[in-house]
């Protein structure tokens, strides 16, 4: 199929997880993909596994908590390809602590990452996705951006933040006719790096180096557990999701939540 052709579509925080996913989905639909993160051996290794008979894209270093990140990257995109439909603002790190544990540095740090950076993506990439004819912003938020989970006051902060500002940014766009769309997802326990990290303060632990979803036994348990449907679920479940919010087939969708959770905020 091809429901993305001729789409130009930024994924952040691509070199991994729901991220290299939602990458390889967009590209297997037509989209041409910028696979955007710091992590440059992750981000590389993704736009290889997409160049191997999937689709096109390239590799764009970018710190998502950085304004001028974000401007340099809008700026590479204008110049080539030259557009910009579909922005996944998915980038994140979790981060377990107790409230009264919690230095105010890694406050700060986790909502910069996971809030401030859609705030800087979705304002550096609208004028372009103006120019390019309109099209889709797609907002990673969380089950943890509709509910409270004790132990992750930063994360809940922020994915709630991501959850209203889409909203709000959503009715921006529609009262200005731009054509831009802006919708949220909010992924259960999803089996990805981030959960290695976890009690790490969002970096992966040295013994673990080198491990991806397969080396989650633990973890995969856990989130089956407090998954009603028994089992914790996939990137691909994600991107399937964001396939969808990018395509013309969600066209009549704004300010949406499009909850994907083994049915955890049915219970």
């Amino acid at each position: 199929m091809a429901r993305l052709k001729s789409k130009i579509a930024l994924v952040t925080g691509a070199a991994s997880g729901i991220g290299r996913g939602t990458a390889i989905a967009l590209a297997r639909e037509g989209a041409t993909v910028i696979v955007a993160d710091i992590d440059e051996t992750g981000g590389l290794e993704t736009c290889r596994m997409i160049e191997a008979g999937i689709g096109r894209t390239q590799f764009a270093r970018l710190d998502v908590s950085r304004e001028e990140d974000w401007a340099h990257a809008i700026a590479a995109i204008d110049r080539n390809p030259g557009a910009l439909h579909v922005l996944v603002n998915n980038a994140a790190v979790c981060i377990a602590r107790p409230l009264l544990e919690m230095p105010f540095e890694t406050w700060k740090r986790e909502l910069s990452i996971n809030l401030d950076s859609v705030f800087l993506g979705t304002k550096a990439a609208l004028p372009l996705m103006v120019k390019s004819g309109g099209g889709s912003v797609i907002n990673i938020s969380s089950v943890a951006g509709l509910k409270g989970i004790a132990g992750m006051t930063g994360y809940c902060a922020a994915k709630g933040g991501v959850r209203l500002f889409t909203k709000a940014a959503a009715l921006e766009c529609a009262q200005a006719r731009n054509g831009v769309r802006v919708n949220s997802i909010h992924p259960g326990a999803i089996e990805t790096p981030i959960w290695l990290k976890l009690g790490n303060d969002g970096v992966l632990p040295p013994e673990l180096e080198g491990r991806n979803t397969d080396a989650i036994a633990e973890v995969r348990a856990a989130g089956a557990r407090a998954t009603p449907l028994g089992h914790t679920g996939l990137p691909e479940d994600i991107a399937a999701g964001v396939v969808f919010l990018a395509s013309d087939e969600s066209r009549f969708m704004t300010g949406a939540e499009l909850v994907i959770d083994g049915g955890v905020m049915a219970s």
